[in-house]
């Protein structure tokens, strides 16, 4: 039925010829939805700021594919009830992309299936998140709220045109009322109309034609799928080949498979691997993966004068919230950002090539891999992903070895799946947000001061109870998390250039740390700890801003490619041993994954049963550390991948020189990283330490 308008008197009259054209169009609302949400997968890729990663034309038809295979069905559906499926698919798809757009800007990654397990931390993240908006995000909403907008409209002049009608009956309900907004798009699908009838619109049963609806929708599918695995299967077969097998970056999944395509091998992905069951290990598989382990162990298991040294000390291990390296024994002004740390480093082991390893799982990952000496997974956190398989984890070690355990976090238990895993781990106790007394409320939750304070009398108490053990206390701190904001009332650094912004912020958030930290080492002090404990501090991972010009600006120098890089993947490592002995900086490579094997050295418990991959620091021998982004560095190369994760496309680095060098120098490097990743993710998905015991 051609689309009608209403005179003042009632009658009705045809729209102008070309409105009429406009609106016959049958595909005219679905080619606006195609080009709606591809123009906002362009917003995104625009603001993701990535470099190496090029939109071309390809791209850009499986963007088009791609929203068609999420949108074919809705042919299947008739009149209103198709403009309706349209408005929520577009709400449902900007919303993902909105979201991912976020999680980037915060993580340099995607959301997955396993991130959204656990999407209940989401809410907690709250002011993190609105300081990633940014004001031209509302770009992602402007067409969904046009079209409301426009709807509303169409119901107002149908409304009020109703109204001014002048009849003996009454309207009936299909002539007024704001469902007749929709008459516009009901018509479309009527093929026969009397221009002259007075009697209202003729709508046809929702049943007119549905074999034609049913072949368009399979159309739409077919065109769809052959433009989005048409270009994909051209990079597989071409310089892509080997991405969706072995270690993969979700970023390199995006470059071949555009956003959409990412979430659809996603699920599929994590739908193969808890849906279908794991293949057992090959005997050849399993001899490669215990044998390298053995040899690992003979490694690392070299007897020097430091094994066993400090039998039966207790040891406290501090995992600081975004405790990055660039900033340690600088000033800003002339005020020193890291005081206490500066002067704690003159007295223990200072490793300034100190590397965290965390993937998605960030905080969680630096926890495990630390006390695992494995590394994270790709995607997720081992701690929501396999909580009940095996590891051989520190505090489970230390616990058969007469150590009473305990981890502290003055945060929700449940955050990161904590109460599950702390307990699979093996620790006797987990201090949570429940346990402390909210004193000094900071931030996230209790300020590091406080929170420090109390761990101490925790462990203290504990400690009196238990005389006769030694302790491991394993403390996560929170204060410094993004997005950086102490009231000034609490905040004593000056910023000077950088004041206000959330670089300062930074900047000023880990000055209170450093503050917190002394008063620690104060406490122990006090409490006569310090001269029978081992303390360990660390910095769980990067502080998510990657804004070059404020490093230039602070460090007062050009940065390289090379530099950035390090800076965003190194934090400080400082080990104090009693009575302040090895003290000095080691510029050895070192990462996350050698906590473990170093302190059971110190402490004289052998290695060679349990299966880790990390060094010990405190022996001779290699230095390998490998990133989860698949970078790795054996303190004369420095290897950055690719986006595409091809090898001769990444760049290699002489630190003697650091200058670019022949990408083959890296190639033994690249092998050995991609064994281990491959190795540390077979054995925690499959579970393959309970069949090594």
């Amino acid at each position: 039925m051609p689309l009608h308008f209403s005179n003042r008197d009632g009658r009705k009259k045809l729209a102008p010829p070309q409105m009429r054209r406009l609106f016959q169009l049958r595909y005219f609302e679905y080619a606006l939805f195609i080009l709606a949400l591809f123009l906002k997968l362009r917003y995104l890729h625009n603001n993701l700021k990535v470099s190496n990663i090029d939109m071309n034309r390809l791209d850009n038809v499986i963007a088009v594919g791609s929203i068609m295979l999420a949108s074919f069905w809705i042919f299947w559906l008739y009149g209103r009830a198709r403009t309706i499926a349209l408005l929520l698919l577009n709400v449902l798809l900007s919303g993902l992309i909105f979201a991912d757009l976020i999680y980037y800007r915060y993580f340099q990654d995607f959301i997955t299936i396993p991130v959204l397990l656990q999407a209940g931390q989401v809410g907690e993240l709250g002011e993190s998140i609105m300081s990633l908006i940014a004001r031209s995000d509302l770009w992602l909403a402007a067409d969904i709220i046009t079209w409301l907008v426009v709807l509303i409209g169409l119901a107002a002049m149908q409304h009020f045109a109703s109204r001014r009608r002048k009849v003996r009956t009454a309207p009936s309900p299909q002539d007024a009322g704001p469902g007749h907004a929709w008459m516009a798009f009901d018509e479309l699908e009527a093929p026969h109309a009397q221009p002259n009838s007075t009697d209202g619109p003729v709508f046809p049963k929702a049943g007119k034609r549905p074999l034609r609806r049913l072949l368009t929708g399979f159309l739409a599918f077919i065109i769809g799928y052959v433009m989005t695995m048409g270009p994909i299967n051209h990079y597989k077969n071409t310089w892509a080949g080997n991405l969706f097998v072995g270690n993969w970056w979700n970023l390199s999944l995006y470059n071949i498979t555009g956003l959409l395509g990412f979430h659809y091998y996603d699920g599929y992905r994590y739908a193969k691997e808890r849906l279908s069951s794991k293949p057992a290990l090959t005997r050849e598989e399993s001899a490669e993966i215990e044998g390298w382990f053995l040899d690992a162990a003979e490694r690392r298991n070299q007897p020097n004068a430091t094994f066993g040294a400090y039998k039966e000390s207790n040891i406290i291990v501090v995992q600081v919230e975004a405790f990055m390296n660039f900033m340690i024994g600088k000033k800003i002004g002339n005020e020193e950002i890291t005081p206490h740390f500066n002067r704690l480093m003159e007295e223990s082991l200072y490793f300034p090539n100190f590397y965290h390893q965390t993937g998605q799982g960030r905080t969680s990952d630096a926890d495990f891999s630390s006390n695992s000496s494995l590394h994270p997974l790709p995607t997720g956190s081992v701690f929501v992903r396999y909580p009940h398989h095996e590891y051989d984890v520190l505090p489970q070690i230390l616990g058969q070895h007469g150590y009473k355990t305990a981890a502290f976090h003055a945060y929700e238990g449940s955050f990161w799946n904590r109460n599950i895993m702390y307990e699979a781990m093996g620790y006797d106790r987990f201090y949570s947000k429940k346990h402390y007394v909210m004193d000094e409320a900071l931030g996230w939750s209790l300020g590091d001061k406080s929170f420090f304070r109390q761990s101490l009398e925790f462990m203290t108490g504990d400690h009196d109870q238990h005389r006769n053990k030694p302790f491991y206390s394993f403390l996560i701190t929170l204060t410094s998390h993004h997005p950086y904001q102490l009231p000034a009332s609490v905040s004593k650094l000056d910023a000077g250039k950088f004041k206000g912004s959330i670089f300062g912020n930074y900047l000023e958030s880990v000055h209170y740390v450093d503050a917190a930290l002394g008063q620690l080492v104060e406490g122990m002090k006090q409490k006569g700890l310090w001269d029978n404990t081992i303390l360990y501090v660390y910095g769980d991972h990067d502080n998510s801003l990657r804004d070059k010009q404020d490093y230039e600006r602070f460090l007062k120098k050009t940065l390289s490619d090379l530099d950035m890089h390090q800076i965003m993947n190194q934090v400080p490592l400082l080990i104090h041993l009693p009575n302040g002995t090895e003290a000095g900086v080691y510029d050895q490579p070192a990462g996350q994954l050698d906590m473990a094997p170093s302190l059971l050295h110190l402490l004289g418990i052998s290695t060679e049963s349990y299966r880790m991959m990390g060094h010990n620091l405190f022996g001779d021998g290699e230095r390998f550390v490998v990133l989860r982004s698949g970078a790795f560095t054996d303190g004369q190369v420095y290897y950055i991948p690719s986006a595409d994760l091809e090898f001769s496309n990444g760049q290699c680095y002489s630190l003697d020189t650091r200058e670019l060098v022949n990408t083959e120098i890296c190639r033994p490097g690249y092998n050995e990283e991609k064994l281990r990743l491959s190795i540390s993710d077979r054995v925690i998905t499959n579970n393959l330490i309970p069949q090594f015991r």
